[in-house]
């Protein structure tokens, strides 16, 4: 099995070439909205989440090439998010991925559009994933379609918005951290899964990996955004203070940010037991999560 360094690297090198082919060039007509959609989709995305949708295929005894056009489907609809939430309305943040965002280049409408192009080609990659004995066209739909709705990404929005400018408890901090972050990241593992047909038992055992590993991940995000700069994070740094946001620092403290992370990371590994040494990738992006510093 390659280093993790090597593996990252030629896996977002893979996602990356894919989602050239998929998304349309830059002068295809209109040639504004192609190149805002390419502006943010190839603005240095670390392609976290299609990284563990093709871990978790080979997880369940598939391979990346069964798992491709799930990975892409996922960057695209995690991409159309991040355009959304930056827009003035929403973050209002003029970096992402250590370029400007793109309101900031396209103006807000072109924007906007930008993010719906890129949620409706979300759906029309994932249905080219082939089909297994277990796992429909309809069964990968409904799975993104219902991550990216009102019962998990938007509604966590919604949530994060309303809870501006509140000390909000603990466990409304949670659920806009499991909706907002972990729901889409547990997603993207049991699409790779579901490209390997799976056993129901090994879905099960993505899903709760993804969602423990996905809350530890926002958690480290948390801490991130108060210990790190703006230049190291490619964002705005300290905007969730500026905001008067809740976050697991503000109310609960740093040392406890990082316990409960390194909790929730040992959960991720133990989930990961039904795959016994196929899931030894899969821990090891857990570990690599934790431990980021951007």
């Amino acid at each position: 099995m390659p280093d993790l360094k090597t593996h990252l690297a030629e896996r977002c090198a893979f996602v990356d070439s894919m989602l050239d082919r998929l998304i349309p060039s830059a002068d295809t007509a209109p040639s504004t909205i192609h190149r805002a959609m390419r502006h943010s989709v190839f603005a240095g995305g670390k392609r976290l989440r299609p990284i563990l949708c093709l871990a978790a295929a080979e997880a369940c005894g598939g391979g990346k090439e069964s798992a491709a056009f799930a990975a892409c489907a996922v960057e695209c609809l995690h991409t159309y998010s991040l355009i959304h939430d930056d827009l003035p309305s929403m973050d209002n943040d003029d970096f992402r991925r250590g370029v400007p965002t793109c309101h900031k280049v396209f103006g807000d409408g072109i924007a906007i559009l930008a993010g719906d192009a890129l949620q409706a080609l979300a759906f029309e990659i994932l249905v080219k994933t082939p089909v297994t004995v277990r796992h429909s066209a309809g069964a990968l739909i409904a799975e993104l379609a219902r991550t990216a709705g009102s019962l998990h990404l938007v509604g966590g929005q919604v949530a994060d918005l309303e809870g501006e400018g509140q000390k909000l408890p603990l466990e409304a901090l949670r659920f806009i951290h499991e909706n907002k972050t972990a729901a889409l990241l547990a997603t993207s593992l049991k699409l790779g899964g579901m490209s390997a047909d799976c056993q129901p038992e090994e879905l099960a055992a993505l899903h709760d990996f993804g969602m423990a590993a996905g809350l530890a991940f926002q958690i480290i995000d948390d801490i991130l955004d108060v210990t790190q700069t703006s230049e190291k994070l490619g964002k705005s740094a300290g905007k969730d203070l500026a905001s008067e946001k809740s976050t697991y620092p503000a109310l609960i403290g740093l040392d406890a940010s990082r316990d409960e992370a390194h909790r929730l990371t040992r959960v991720a590994h133990d989930s990961l037991a039904i795959f016994g040494p196929r899931g030894a990738r899969l821990r090891e992006l857990a570990d690599h999560l934790l431990a980021r510093e951007y």
